[in-house]
């Protein structure tokens, strides 16, 4: 039994609009010169990866502003984005926290992720401790209230 591993014709044209913005807008020497920058978080990149490509929301519930596409559509983001060498915290901030806000649901993950998908927010999964030795029943921090933080 032969498995199809061809693209349907919406994620072909993902694809393609992903590689040719990536061509035209994300260059090598802009990628280097980002790399040898204080920060290589360029604002203005993941801003236009919400609005000009619509990356960011695409596999997000419609409820929160999404387009609730699948993973496949995931997969050819991050095969363009390999072929890029993107510095965007991509999968961080999209896939796997935008992925457990999805389904997490209630108010304050649904505010999250429009704010994910609008571009103005990041953010970052902190599952492991240094210490733990990946043994995620092995945690040694703690949250206090700071004021009213």
């Amino acid at each position: 039994m032969a498995i199809d591993f061809a693209l349907g014709g919406e994620h072909e044209q993902l694809r393609d609009s992903v590689r040719v913005w990536l061509h035209d807008l994300y260059g090598f020497e802009q990628r280097r010169a980002a790399v040898q920058s204080l920060s290589s978080f360029r604002p203005a990149v993941w801003s236009a990866f919400a609005n000009d490509l619509g990356i960011l929301a695409m596999t997000f519930p419609e409820r929160v502003g999404g387009s609730g596409l699948d993973g496949v559509a995931t997969m050819v983001v991050m095969e363009e984005f390999g072929r890029a060498l993107v510095l965007e915290p991509y999968l961080e901030t999209v896939v796997m926290c935008g992925g457990l806000l999805a389904r997490a649901g209630g108010a304050r993950a649904d505010d999250m992720l429009e704010r994910i998908g609008a571009g103005h927010e990041i953010c970052a999964l902190a599952a492991f401790e240094a210490a733990s030795r990946y043994d995620i029943t092995n945690i040694a921090t703690t949250a206090r209230r700071d004021t009213d933080d």
